[in-house]
């Protein structure tokens, strides 16, 4: 579940009934009746109807990155936000944009390569240029190398690299607070814990005394 309250129907402001109208179903609470048609929970939407503001400022995002008016391709565009949430560990917003990546074109095995695109030689100069830049957005904080930027410009205008900045490091925060709420498919369990003794077994184990050959009496 969720780290936070979810606002169903009867909470949510009119203008996002209607963007629930458009998730969920007409009329569906999504409370009651969780599931959108992707497959997904859909309790993003409902944790972010906590704040109606930061709801249309989110939805406000989605629109502008699928504006017409956007002069980066939905290519390089999807290509930047898949990455994204592979890099921070996302598995929603990963799920969600392989899905989007299909739609703009991209192969099977091109979607398949991108844990591992920089071995892969399924993808374009530009493509592999968005990959690194994403990376360097993502992993490096921003630490963008010229020879990367310098790629990027050899093929996209100013305003394209903007956009491109602007939308994957956006994707990057969803990714991040997806995993901090426990959203959707980032409803895990912290993976590492200690893993306990065998049964039975209560003693402080020195785990690494078989392989010590030093004499004890040694200081060092």
């Amino acid at each position: 579940m969720p780290r936070l309250a979810q606002v169903g129907r009867d909470g949510a402001a009119p203008d996002i009934l209607k963007v629930f109208d458009a998730v969920f179903g007409e009329g569906v609470d999504p409370i009651e009746n969780p599931g959108t048609a992707t497959g997904t929970p859909g309790n993003w939407w409902t944790v972010f109807a906590l704040v109606p503001e930061c709801f249309r400022h989110a939805v406000a995002g989605f629109q502008f990155y699928r504006g017409r008016s956007r002069k980066i391709s939905p290519r390089l565009r999807e290509l930047g936000q898949a990455r994204a949430g592979y890099a921070r560990g996302s598995l929603f917003v990963f799920s969600q944009h392989c899905k989007a990546l299909r739609g703009a074109g991209f192969t099977e095995a091109q979607i398949a390569a991108i844990p591992a695109w920089a071995s892969s030689d399924c993808f374009s100069p530009i493509e592999r240029a968005v990959l690194a830049y994403t990376d360097d957005l993502v992993l490096a904080g921003g630490r963008v190398p010229d020879a990367t930027f310098d790629a990027l410009k050899r093929e996209l205008s100013d305003e394209a690299i903007l956009e491109l900045t602007y939308i994957t490091c956006t994707y990057e925060m969803h990714a991040t607070m997806c995993r901090a709420l426990r959203l959707e498919y980032d409803d895990v369990d912290e993976r590492l814990v200690e893993v306990p003794l065998p049964e039975g077994e209560t003693r402080n184990i020195d785990f690494m005394r078989a392989v010590d050959q030093r004499d004890p009496a040694d200081p060092a």
